[in-house]
């Protein structure tokens, strides 16, 4: 057994732990890559009686390997895999009693709002949302005292960054379970787990996966409480990724520091250079001196991502005029890949979310969210530039 499976990871940095965490060459075979396990069921010995594992919803050995690598990658203990990120959220949710409260940042992920509002609250979970970048974020807290706390840092598509630390704290106080969504600035920029969250949250389709073809989510906790309900429920309801996805996902970790990376410096520049734009009304990255939280996002944030979100003072019709003349950016949901994506909150990612709730956090029709990829910067801003020059 290799080092980097015996949670000895201190030792290392975060990309030797991308590439061997969990990934031990088979001590049967040698092979390097985590073989994919394309089996449904394994033999027993006896009937009830097994040395490994049993049936493939509970367990799978590619699975594990993935899962031991999303843990160490968050400076977890245990993770969690399923077939999406909305799987996931339901998962967190599953595991509340009725009448529960959630209290969620009011730009929260169009996904999540949906679980939240259109299926648990039949399920009788009650949500509510706040902008949690507020001063009296705390006093919130304190006063509505939620079971859980959840949490988007970036949230989507404002880009608001939150006070994890600090908010996690007053959560602990009145005992809430603090969960963060860290799909936006994956394990690379921020862990929460270190600033106090119990469960941090992954889409693994976006910036874990990174390359438009994998559709996964996860759960990383320390506490093995919750390590042990989660996993009930995922055994459960069986919401589990392929073998096969697994690989692919097992894959792309390796190479998640060179890409986020590569794309937060494509992400600045893009910001840099946009920000300057007669043609918008403002520009929004984490990193950039204009962000209402730029100082708070430089202590938390060791890169600023690779989302931009831009406003243009612009109809839903002229901001489609623009996105047909782009060439190289490509209109589309989902984020994080090698390739850049644009898209439009108001009529896509966020269309569900009643019009007045989206204009009253900002998500007007003139707002497109920009998700950079690893190719050459100029030719991203030279493509829009074309785009904006024919509107």
């Amino acid at each position: 057994m290799s080092d980097l499976r015996s949670a000895n990871l201190a030792k290392y940095g975060f990309s030797t732990v991308a590439v061997h965490a969990g990934q031990a060459p088979s001590p049967k075979y040698g092979s390097v890559m985590t073989p994919i396990y394309a089996t449904t069921t394994y033999a027993q010995e006896y009937p009830g009686e097994k040395e490994g594992f049993e049936y493939g919803r509970s367990f799978n050995p590619t699975r594990e390997a993935l899962e031991e690598n999303l843990a160490a990658l968050e400076n977890g203990k245990f993770g969690i895999t399923f077939s999406s990120g909305c799987a996931a959220t339901s998962a967190v949710v599953q595991m509340l009693k009725r009448n529960a409260k959630v209290l969620a940042v009011d730009d929260i992920y169009g996904g999540t709002y949906r679980l939240l509002t259109e299926i648990f609250e039949q399920q009788e979970i009650n949500s509510i949302f706040y902008d949690l970048t507020k001063e009296d974020a705390g006093e919130v807290i304190k006063k509505e005292k939620p079971d859980v706390l959840w949490l988007e840092s970036p949230t989507n598509p404002q880009l608001k960054v939150i006070d994890i630390e600090k908010l996690a704290k007053v959560a602990k106080s009145i005992g809430a379970i603090v969960v963060v969504d860290n799909t936006f600035a994956s394990p690379v920029i921020q862990k929460p787990l270190n600033l106090g969250a119990d469960i941090v949250l992954h889409s693994t389709t976006k910036y874990i996966g990174g390359h438009s073809d994998v559709l996964g989510g996860a759960l990383v906790v320390n506490d093995e409480n919750l390590n042990d309900k989660l996993r009930y429920i995922q055994k459960r309801v069986g919401a589990v990724p392929s073998p096969f996805d697994c690989y692919l996902l097992l894959r792309s970790t390796k190479t998640l520091a060179l890409r986020v990376e590569r794309q937060s410096q494509n992400a600045l520049e893009f910001a840099k250079h946009f920000s300057k734009s007669k043609a918008t009304k403002r520009v929004i990255y984490p990193h950039y001196e204009t962000h209402p939280q730029y100082q708070l996002a430089k202590k938390q944030m060791s890169h600023g991502g690779g989302i931009v979100s831009v406003e243009f003072d612009a109809t839903t019709e002229t901001v489609n005029k623009f996105l047909k003349n782009l060439k190289l950016v490509t209109l589309a949901e989902s984020l994080g890949a090698v390739e850049s994506l644009v898209d439009h909150p108001a009529t896509m990612t966020h269309a569900s979310i009643p019009k007045e709730e989206r204009e009253a956090v900002g998500i007007s029709d003139g707002l497109l969210r920009f998700s950079i990829g690893i190719e050459d910067i100029n030719d991203i801003i030279s493509d829009i530039d074309y785009a904006l020059s024919k509107v």
